[in-house]
């Protein structure tokens, strides 16, 4: 990741309200992979996560108003196309992501187009689910692993890395609705003849802030993502790679 000669990669920091902690997840971003380059989306925060991250040394576009993790994620895509960039990292922008992990997602990019940093994938971790949220996690990696065709256990990861095939593809198609971000971006990849792999990560807790959703919003979205897991495998997508890349290139014209 610092090899001069290594791929151009973007990491994509959606933020919404995240003043308290924007700065030092920047911070540890630079510190651990200090050829990238940091782009955060503020996503119509009412505090000055835009600000500090402007500090901070990073990249910094505003979204007017609030549109999800989905849409300010294709917004970070579609500069990563403009902008000539091999790799799309997501780094969440409360500290959750240790981006210590991210040169390992980066080399798996050799051989898939997609790698996420999952949980659940070795001994040892430490992250907690329970209740209806866990079993809805374990159906959803269950019905992405058969999709995928390749193991999965984190299906609702964020932490995840893209390569320029994948760019191309979310750049024009990265749905903006809530989980769409994770599980239907994941089946519309796969649809498209990406392949998707994981590497084990620790997560950790948020360094700051406020969750979006309460455990039992979570738990009640999680069950509305296995919904739209379901309408995402009957959705009518371009038949191929090839096929979505020209449409994106038709309606960027």
């Amino acid at each position: 990741m610092d090899s001069p000669a290594g791929p151009r990669v973007l990491v994509i920091v959606p933020a919404w309200n995240e003043e308290a902690c924007i700065a030092d997840t920047i911070a540890e971003i630079r510190a651990t992979n200090p050829s990238v380059d940091v782009l955060v989306v503020d996503d119509g925060s009412a505090d000055q996560t835009a600000a500090r991250a402007r500090e901070a040394g990073a990249r910094v576009a505003i979204l007017p108003f609030n549109v999800g993790v989905g849409g300010a994620m294709r917004t970070g895509f579609r500069y990563a196309l403009r902008n000539g960039y091999d790799v799309a990292a997501q780094i969440d922008a409360d500290g959750q992501h240790d981006p210590r992990f991210l040169p390992q997602l980066v080399a798996e990019l050799e051989t898939s187009d997609v790698v996420i940093g999952a949980r659940f994938a070795h001994k040892g971790d430490t992250y907690v689910a329970r209740g209806p949220r866990r079993w809805a996690m374990v159906l959803l990696a269950a019905v992405l692993s058969a999709v995928a065709g390749t193991r999965l256990t984190d299906a609702t990861s964020g932490y995840r890395v893209a390569g320029r095939r994948a760019i191309h593809i979310f750049a024009e198609h990265y749905p903006a609705e809530y989980l769409g971000d994770t599980v239907e971006s994941l089946v519309i990849a796969v649809r498209l003849g990406c392949k998707i792999t994981q590497v084990p990560v620790d997560m950790r807790v948020r360094a700051g802030g406020t969750p979006s959703q309460s455990p039992i919003r979570a738990a009640i979205y999680l069950f509305r993502a296995v919904v739209a897991l379901f309408l995402a495998l009957v959705r009518r997508w371009p038949a191929d790679f090839e096929q979505g890349l020209a449409e994106a290139l038709r309606k960027a014209a």
